[in-house]
């Protein structure tokens, strides 16, 4: 049973005004007067207003619509994992609200506004790092919410992922294990599982006693990324030997570059990806990669999530799916 979600009328009560004013700030808040203007947005915080676009009626009902929010809906790692909720929620009846935020966490609570608004009985995430607001409307709401992509850090109420610094640290390994002495990491936007994939890096590189080095940038991933950080790298390490990427896509622009510069791979330098994208499995040479089971990743999730609608509590609060070095011919 969802929860009683604050109406209008409790808003209007707490500012000790009518539901009608309550609306009309909502519409504009210029129609109402500066001092209510304060009093009326600090009630829907604190209350954790959540606007309702379905009749009071169907407030609480079910809506058979689950909520998933990405970060992106062009990258393939995302296009796959919506993949995967979809084959389990469409048997089961259910339908999908997708939404995206840009890894921006202040549009990710301008999207969950929307999609709470519709009544949706369930909520797929892909981020654990949300503002204070998000956090409140997500207790408002009282829906199971799945947590995707990581499967160590701490998580609002469930999670399916990964470990993506021990994978990072398998992968370092393994370049250092082939002979790398100065593998530099390359990483883009910075969000959170960029930096977790630092981390495991940079954990190997010390445990190797061997230095650790980094090309970083807010940008999006591109091919085009790829090379560019390629120059940027070898003009702040000359010595290096390696490339240890954040992802496929700046691996492959890397792996482009250097064919067009004539640096050979892996004898000049090796260039390992992640989550293991087709497209660098069926290049020359083969991308070396971690494979991310993004389709399982999205399927159990849904499962999970749907299980919680039925009143089921999952085993684990954390379900880790795993992840495969392919060693591909580019280390």
């Amino acid at each position: 049973m969802k929860k009683k979600r604050p109406s209008l009328q409790d808003v209007a009560d707490r500012v000790g005004v009518t539901k009608m004013t309550v609306s009309r700030f909502l519409r504009n808040p210029e129609q109402v007067s500066e001092k209510l203007r304060g009093a009326i947005a600090g009630s829907l915080d604190e209350l954790g207003y959540i606007p309702n676009r379905v009749p009071d009626i169907l407030s609480n009902a079910t809506s058979r619509a689950i909520g998933v929010l990405v970060p992106s809906l062009t990258n393939q790692v995302f296009a796959e994992v919506i993949r995967g909720i979809e084959t389990i929620t469409d048997a089961q009846g259910y339908q999908t609200m997708l939404a995206h935020y840009g890894y921006r966490a202040e549009k990710e609570e301008d999207r969950l506004v929307s999609l709470l608004s519709y009544n949706i009985d369930g909520l797929i995430l892909a981020e654990r790092n949300h503002t204070p607001r998000t956090l409140k409307m997500l207790a408002t709401a009282g829906i199971p919410v799945v947590e995707l992509m990581d499967s160590v850090s701490p998580c609002y109420d469930s999670s399916v992922g990964l470990d993506n610094i021990r994978a990072a640290f398998e992968m370092t390994q393994m370049m250092i294990s082939r002979g790398c002495r100065r593998v530099i990491y390359l990483g883009a936007r910075s969000d959170e599982r960029t930096m977790m994939r630092l981390q495991g890096y940079e954990q190997a590189m010390q445990q190797a006693g061997l230095p650790a080095g980094n090309v970083m940038t807010p940008e999006s991933s591109s091919y085009s990324l790829g090379a560019k950080l390629l120059h940027k790298a070898k003009a702040e390490y000359p010595d290096i030997d390696g490339l240890f990427c954040t992802n496929d896509d700046l691996a492959i622009g890397a792996i482009f570059e250097c064919q067009r510069l004539g640096i050979r791979i892996p004898e000049d330098l090796a260039i390992a990806g992640f989550h293991g994208h087709d497209v660098g499995q069926v290049m020359t040479p083969k991308l070396a990669s971690i494979l991310t089971p993004r389709d399982l990743m999205g399927r159990r999730a849904a499962e999970i999530l749907l299980a919680r609608l039925r009143g089921e509590l999952p085993a684990q609060q954390k379900v880790d799916v795993g992840f495969e070095l392919l060693p591909g011919e580019s280390i």
